[in-house]
C-alpha cells in the first residue's frame, strides 16, 4: 500500500517506443482509478506487464518475471499480475482462441490480460520525462512483412485525428515541454485511413484546415511507378514546427517506400525537426528484400539516402538490420555488408532473425540459418558501424526511448 493508504501499481515495459506510450496511458488509467505509483514490483499491489514480442528474447523476459511474481506470491505476498502489450493484442486478433488459451496456460497465474485498447485516450499520459514528451500518432501496421507480428499485435493501422493531435501538442508546449517524438508503426502514411474514409463515404475532395483555417496540401506518395497512398505526414510535421515553445520534432519510424519528397522538403525548411532520420533498411540484398516484402530494392534505397543527403544539411541516418532471415547466403549478407558501408550510418540496430508466430515467413521459409552464424554477421556489422562511429565521435546516441522496427 502506499503512504496513504491507497493502492500500489508498477508498470514494467518491454520493448518499443510504442510501448513506452502505451505504459504512460497505462499509468492514467491506474491513476484515474486512485492509485499511486510504487518504486518497484516488490512494493506494488499491481504489477503490469507490458508485452512485445518483436523477439523471441522479449516473450522468454515476460515470462521470467510473471514465474518471478507467482513465486514471490507463494510466500505470501499479496499481488495482482496483470499482462498486456503485443502479447495480448495477439492473442486477442486470433479468431480461434488457441493463442489465449496458450497464453493462460504458460502464464497461470496471470490475473488479467488487457488490452492495450480498452485504456484509450480519455486521460492525459502519465510521462516521467518533463522535457521530451511521446505523442502516438497511429497505431497498428498495413505492410505486412514477412518477418513482422505488429500487423497481428497491434492490427491494421489507426490514424489519430489530425487535430487531436495538435491539441496535445499545444498542451504540451503550455506544460513545459520543449521536445516532441511523434510515435507510429510507419508514421510516413498517417491519415492515409483519415482520408481514404472520406473520400468513399463524401466523394469530394477532402478539405483539411491548418492552425489558421487555410487549406492543406494532401500528398500523395508515388512509389513503383503509380500514386500508393494519401498521406498528411508532412503537413502534420509543419503545424507542430509552428507552435511557440516547441523546440526539437523527432519521429519514429519511418519506411523507405513511403519518404515523399514533400516530406524531405518539409524536414529541410525547419530546423525544428531532428537532423537524424531513422529509416530501417533490414537488409542489403534485393532477393532477401524481395523475401521480406519490403517494397524497394537496394539501389532504390541508396538513391533515397542520397536525396537526403543532398537537401537535408548535417543529416545522420540511423537503421534497422535483420542477419540471418530465412535462407540468407554470406554472398547476400555481404551486400548488406557494402550498403552499410555506402549509405555511412551513424546507428544501426542489428538483430538477428527470430522465427516470429502468425507471420509469413514463419509458413513460407525456414528458419535455417544456424545461431553461431547469426552471430558472426551481427557481430561484423555491430563493431563495422556502432563500435566505429563510437571510435571517431560519429555514433548518433540513444534518444530516452526504446524504437520500434518496421
Amino acid at each position: 500500500m502506499g503512504s496513504s493508504g491507497s493502492k500500489t501499481y508498477y508498470i514494467q515495459t518491454f520493448g518499443c517506443a510504442a510501448n513506452e506510450a502505451d505504459s504512460e496511458r497505462i499509468a492514467s488509467f491506474y491513476r484515474a482509478r486512485g492509485y499511486v505509483e510504487a518504486r518497484s514490483p516488490d512494493e506494488a499491489d499491481d504489477v503490469v506487464i507490458n508485452t512485445c514480442m518483436i523477439r523471441q528474447m522479449a516473450e522468454d523476459r515476460v515470462y521470467g518475471l510473471v514465474h518471478n511474481l507467482d513465486l514471490a506470491r507463494q510466500s505470501g505476498r499479496t499481488v495482482k499480475i496483470v499482462v498486456t502489450g503485443c502479447m495480448v493484442g495477439m492473442a486477442a486478433r486470433e479468431k480461434t482462441g488457441k493463442m489465449m488459451e496458450l497464453l493462460r496456460k504458460k502464464m497461470p497465474s496471470v490475473d488479467e490480460f488487457l488490452p492495450t485498447e480498452e485504456v484509450g485516450f480519455d486521460h492525459a499520459p502519465v510521462r516521467g520525462d518533463k522535457s521530451r514528451a511521446l505523442v502516438p500518432v497511429s497505431n497498428g501496421c498495413n505492410n505486412f512483412c514477412t518477418f513482422c507480428v505488429v500487423p497481428f499485435t497491434r492490427g491494421r493501422e489507426v490514424s489519430r485525428p489530425f487535430d487531436d493531435i495538435l491539441l496535445e501538442c499545444h498542451a504540451l508546449a503550455h506544460q513545459g515541454y520543449t521536445q516532441i517524438t511523434l510515435i507510429g508503426q510507419n508514421v510516413n502514411s498517417y491519415g492515409a485511413d483519415i482520408l481514404k474514409s472520406t473520400f468513399k463515404h463524401q466523394h469530394s475532395k477532402l478539405q483539411v484546415k491548418d492552425q489558421n483555417g487555410g487549406d492543406l496540401k494532401i500528398t500523395y506518395v508515388k512509389h513503383l511507378g503509380r500514386f500508393r497512398i494519401p498521406t498528411l505526414f508532412p503537413q502534420l510535421l509543419e503545424e507542430i514546427c509552428k507552435i511557440d515553445g516547441i523546440e526539437l520534432l523527432d519521429f519514429i519510424s519511418s519506411n523507405p517506400w513511403d519518404f515523399s519528397d514533400d516530406l524531405i522538403r518539409v524536414i529541410a525548411r525547419n530546423r525544428k525537426i531532428s537532423r537524424h532520420i531513422h529509416l530501417p533498411v533490414q537488409s542489403g540484398d534485393n532477393e532477401v528484400l524481395r523475401k521480406m516484402n519490403r517494397w524497394y530494392t537496394r539501389e532504390e534505397y541508396l538513391k533515397l539516402i542520397s536525396k537526403l543527403k543532398a537537401h537535408i544539411s548535417d543529416v545522420t541516418i540511423g537503421t534497422d538490420i535483420i542477419v540471418g532471415f530465412c535462407g540468407e547466403t554470406d554472398e547476400q549478407f555481404q551486400n548488406t555488408v557494402d550498403l552499410a558501408k555506402k549509405a555511412g550510418f551513424s546507428k544501426a540496430y542489428v538483430a538477428m532473425y527470430s522465427d516470429r508466430p502468425m507471420t509469413a515467413a514463419h509458413t513460407a521459409y525456414r528458419d535455417d540459418v544456424p545461431y553461431r552464424e547469426k552471430k558472426r554477421r551481427w557481430k561484423l556489422l555491430e563493431e563495422m558501424i556502432n563500435k566505429k562511429n563510437l571510435e571517431e565521435g560519429t555514433y548518433t546516441r540513444a534518444k530516452p526511448y526504446r524504437r520500434n522496427s518496421p
